[in-house]
Formats: C-alpha cells, structure tokens, sequence
C-alpha cells in the first residue's frame, strides 16, 4: 500500500515493521517468564510436547491456556471439555472489545488480512499499537512487526518451559506461580484513565473473591469478567 496523505488510509511498510519490533522489547522479559511459567505448567499436567506446542499456536492466548492448565482435568470428560473451553473463552472475551477497537483501522483491508491480524492479538500488542494510533500513526507494519515479534518469542518461551517442566514440577517455591498476576497488573498501569476508569477493575475484583469464597471452584472468574463488563457499561454510559 502507498504511504498515507490526507486520507490517513492505512499502509504497510518496513520501517513500521522495525518501529513496531522495538516498540514491544521492553516488554519481552514479563512475557518470557510467563510462557516459560505455560510451559511449566503443561508439562506438570501431563500433556505431551506435541499437544502443548498445538495448543500455544491454535489458542494463543496465554492468559487463557494458564487458567485451563489450572482446572485441567485428571480425566477428560464431556463435562471437563466444556468446563475448561467455557472459562477459556470466558477469560478470552476481553479481547472482543480490543478487536473493536481496531475497526478503524484495518476496516478497509480485506476480510483475510484483518482476521489474520487479529489472529495475532495480544494484551501488549493492543496496549503498544493504541498508543501508536493515538499519536496519529497509520502504518499497519507497526502492529504486525511487534505481533510476529512477540508470537515468535511466546513459542520459544513455551518450549523452554516445557523443558524445564520436569526440572521444576512444583513452581511456587521459584515463584513462578506469580508471573501471571505480577505481568498483568504492570500491564494495567498504562491503561490508567483516572479513578472513574478503575470503577470496572475494582468491582470485577471484589466480584471475583466474593465468589471465590463462597461459591469456589473457576466461577469467580466468569463473575469477575462479567462483573466487570457491565460496570464498565455503565461508566461509559455516564462519561
């Protein structure tokens, strides 16, 4: 595609490509220590270095295979399958609205281009390529170069893991049970709106250890998200 004029119609180029790259290495180390904590965790289930690996390309969402891995059952029933996929997709759903946001931009690109890239969607990928859009960028290389950038070193960092797994079969004495929470709340500072915008996080939150306590099981995280959806409904209802 041509570069840009007055239109702001998107293009492709190898200097977004590079800007994008380096855009997402400082955010490299966090996401190496969590797929290496995914990669742990599948081999401490059992699964074989074939099914791991399918299911880093095919789900590619390692938020949502962590949370699986967690409820992962002993034997695979009718039940278990639909238990897992439901809080896999319930974790999952936050990324429908990212994938909103990017209408504007990839929407005069064809259908096959546009899902792809949304194929490669991740919670750093969006928070790096908003902030791009923001300051007036147009260029798709950017989103594309930091995707396959990240896409290429989640996979590297899940067949270490994978690797390790044996080596490390209970991962909280080396605290990798903390990479999750610890990667994600830092990727919350960047989000911070004000104090209204944190309305939605902190209902979902206190939804989610309410339903903890009392109820158990992965239920509070289908309550948090929802929880949280609908507080943010209304945030914005009333911005």
């Amino acid at each position: 595609m041509t570069r840009p004029g007055k239109s702001q119609a998107p293009y492709w180029s190898t200097g977004g490509l590079a800007l994008g790259v380096r855009s997402m290495l400082p955010l490299l180390p966090g996401m190496i220590a969590f797929g290496i904590a995914v990669g742990s965790a599948a081999a401490a289930k059992g699964l074989t270095f074939f099914e791991h690996i399918l299911m880093s390309v095919l789900v590619y969402a390692g938020l949502s295979q962590m949370v699986a891995l967690e409820i992962w059952p002993q034997q695979m029933t009718a039940g278990a399958i639909v238990a897992v996929a439901l809080v896999a997709a319930t974790v999952n759903a936050r990324l429908l609205v990212p994938s909103a946001a990017f209408r504007p931009w990839f929407g005069s690109l064809p259908a096959w281009q546009s899902y792809s890239l949304l194929f490669l969607l991740t919670d750093p990928g969006w928070i790096a390529s908003m902030r791009y859009r923001s300051e007036g960028g147009t260029d798709i290389g950017f989103y594309l170069g930091g995707a396959l950038l990240i896409f290429t070193m989640w996979m590297a960092a899940v067949t270490v893991g994978y690797s390790l797994g044996a080596l490390v079969p209970d991962p909280k004495p080396i605290a990798l049970d903390l990479v999750m929470p610890i990667f994600f709340a830092a990727m919350l500072v960047p989000l911070w709106r004000g104090p209204s915008r944190a309305i939605p996080w902190v209902v979902a939150g206190i939804v989610a250890l309410l339903v903890q306590y009392f109820v158990g099981g992965w239920w509070h995280v289908i309550a948090g998200s929802i929880a949280g959806i609908v507080a943010g409904g209304f945030v914005n209802e009333r911005d």
